[in-house]
């Protein structure tokens, strides 16, 4: 799949960064999203009824059935971008929902196992939990975060996983060699860290046209993502219908909320004004796929 080099810098394609006066007054969970394992990440973001993945979970695998049939029968991989502690992975191919996960990595009976106790235990609590290899979808899992991909790949929710950030350096050849034949590149967070630099390689390097989902929050632009998925051949249509992120931590970041929501064009009323960050998805495929298989078909609900 070949991508026609835009005219933007990277600079621009990235969505929002720290310098954005904005995003300073947004809570920060960097802390949690690297730690040898997810207990610390589901209990800072648990209080505050985070969401994303849920909603994805019926999205992701209403696209791979999608795929799957259009591509006669092929079996699909997926690639996960900024990908955590394999989260996604884990709701697409096991018996698991994300309350069944935030009740496990936030109750008393793992509080007090080491990391390699609970690797142990979530091997076992995944391998039970497994769909049969009929029913699985290969997945490669992409992160920054080492200890998160570690921790992915040793209790065995992904396929393969890179801790790699492609916007600071190129893709590693192995990286490239197991995502060849993606078929959909999946975001649920950390979309205003992205650029056409991490998008463009993957799509350059795919055998395949490559569908890419992303939930993204209504509080910055996905303008400039959609513009460097177009010099690939790539149409983003975006669901008229939000989901909601997770709950604002206090009055400051409501504030904040709003006012970004107000400054890209979006009406707040009804969503963030009731006191949560709400999400997106942008769904951008090849034209004829869009065509042939409308969006409004592969929505939960249809």
């Amino acid at each position: 799949m070949s991508c026609t080099p835009g005219e933007e810098s990277k600079a621009d394609a990235t969505l929002c960064r720290a310098e954005d006066p904005l995003v300073e007054a947004r809570t920060g969970f960097e802390h949690v999203y690297d730690q040898p394992d997810p207990r610390g990440y589901f209990r800072a973001l648990t209080p505050f009824g985070y969401q994303t993945p849920h909603h994805a979970q019926a999205v992701f695998r209403r696209l791979v059935a999608a795929l799957t049939r259009h591509n006669a029968g092929r079996p699909v991989t997926v690639l996960d971008i900024c990908c955590s502690y394999g989260i996604n992975a884990a709701l697409l191919n096991h018996d698991v929902s994300l309350a069944d996960l935030q009740a496990r990595y936030t109750g008393p009976d793992i509080t007090t196992l080491s990391v390699e106790e609970l690797v142990t235990a979530d091997r076992r609590f995944y391998g039970a939990r497994r769909y049969p290899a009929g029913r699985r979808t290969r997945v490669v899992g992409l992160d920054a975060a080492r200890n998160a991909i570690d921790y992915a790949r040793a209790v065995g929710v992904m396929d393969a996983g890179f801790a790699e950030n492609l916007e600071t350096a190129p893709a590693s050849a192995a990286l490239l060699a197991a995502t060849r034949d993606v078929r959909l590149i999946t975001v649920t967070g950390g979309a205003s860290f992205l650029s056409h630099s991490t998008f463009q390689p993957l799509l350059d390097n795919a055998e395949r046209p490559v569908w890419v989902a992303a939930f993204v929050l209504r509080t910055g632009t996905y303008q400039p993502i959609a513009d460097a998925l177009a010099n690939c051949g790539l149409v983003t249509e975006t669901s008229s219908h939000t989901v909601l992120q997770r709950r604002f931590t206090g009055p400051a970041e409501e504030r904040y909320a709003i006012d970004a929501v107000v400054a890209a064009g979006h009406d707040p009323s009804g969503k963030e004004t009731d006191g949560a960050f709400h999400a997106t998805l942008h769904l951008s495929r090849p034209p004829a796929d869009i065509a042939a298989i409308p969006l409004s078909t592969l929505l939960p609900g249809h």
